[in-house]
């Protein structure tokens, strides 16, 4: 009876795996043809084909490909930490992006703006390391606690550049929302790039997170070297929540609650965890920002994901506590 209940459960986890698989095949179709216009030809002209292929495509698989970065990072770095509220901001990426987006608007007047993003992002995270790493060694609480320092220091920054950003001040505000507004095919193929190998990179290393995730003397006995599992996982996460903030900017809880969601669905092991993450991440945002353009006259999609997410995860947290 107890292989019984065994096979059923493995069987429902691929079961699972698969219906994510195809959701995210038939949410991503679905909100290519959704918006705000339809498809007749609208009053700029511009023809259905050109809509789909120029605007559509483009936005909705960097939605995807944003949600399943975040998605991924939060399932690595909540096992890496053993911490159900590790996200992947924990270490100041998305406070150095909006660091880096605020001086391009107030110094450059917006131009470069992912690029400074994208540079302000690694920045936080190579100062977090550069502080907490010793020797090759990371200890875990001082990591957090550094990210969390580092979180603080250039959020005030960003607050004094706002401060004097002048009219340029909704620029910075609506970055800090987070939003897909000016998503292009090479943004597209930029957090595609860079998703798909850490994806693999991340899911390679399952067996690995797994073992930290009951504590590094289980992963010693384990044959497993918690020195480079750290470095290859927090360097992969890292890299696509830099790429990620940098093409859409904050967007939160995304990271947060779909890695609970997935282990609710899929069970505890990272090897089913970060490709179910990667699928409902990409789900999540895909309709979230959908939801967002047609509906809300193109709000920030942060809002909408945040509306979201912290309901659920005020409901899971009373459901089953933050041990999951």
């Amino acid at each position: 009876m107890g292989l019984g209940i065994c096979t059923m459960l493995i069987a429902n986890r691929w079961l699972w795996l698969l219906i994510l698989i195809v959701g995210a095949g038939v949410t991503i179709i679905t909100c290519t043809l959704i918006g705000p216009t339809g498809l007749g030809i609208p009053p700029g002209g511009m023809d259905p084909a050109g809509i789909i292929s120029g605007i559509r495509i483009p936005r909705v698989i960097t939605a995807f490909c944003v949600g399943g970065s975040l998605a991924i990072a939060g399932a690595a770095m909540q096992a890496l930490f053993r911490n159900p509220m590790a996200d992947p901001y924990i270490l100041g990426t998305s406070s150095g992006g909006a660091l880096g987006a605020a001086i391009a608007v107030v110094f450059f007047g917006g131009m470069g703006m992912p690029l400074f993003a994208w540079a302000g992002a690694v920045l936080a995270i190579l100062i977090v390391w550069s502080i907490a790493g010793r020797q090759g060694v990371i200890p875990v609480e001082t990591l957090l606690l550094t990210g969390i320092a580092v979180s603080f220091f250039f959020s005030a920054i960003v607050s004094f550049l706002i401060a004097i950003a002048g009219e340029n001040v909704h620029q910075i505000i609506f970055w800090l929302m987070g939003g897909l507004w000016n998503a292009s095919a090479t943004d597209a193929f930029l957090t595609t790039a860079v998703l798909v190998p850490v994806s693999f990179i991340l899911f390679f290393m399952g067996r690995d997170l797994n073992a930290l995730s009951l504590g590094e003397e289980t992963a010693a006995h384990l044959g497993i070297d918690a020195i480079r599992a750290r470095w290859v996982v927090l360097g992969s996460s890292t890299l696509v929540t830099a790429v990620a903030v940098s093409v859409a900017g904050s967007i939160g809880f995304i990271g947060l609650i779909t890695p609970h969601i997935v282990r609710i669905l899929l069970g505890p092991d990272n090897r089913i965890v970060i490709p179910g993450a990667v699928l409902l991440g990409g789900i999540i945002l895909v309709l979230s920002d959908t939801l967002a353009r047609t509906f809300f006259s193109d709000l920030p999609v942060g809002i909408i994901t945040a509306f979201i997410g912290a309901p659920f995860f005020l409901w899971l947290i009373r459901q089953r506590g933050v041990n999951t």
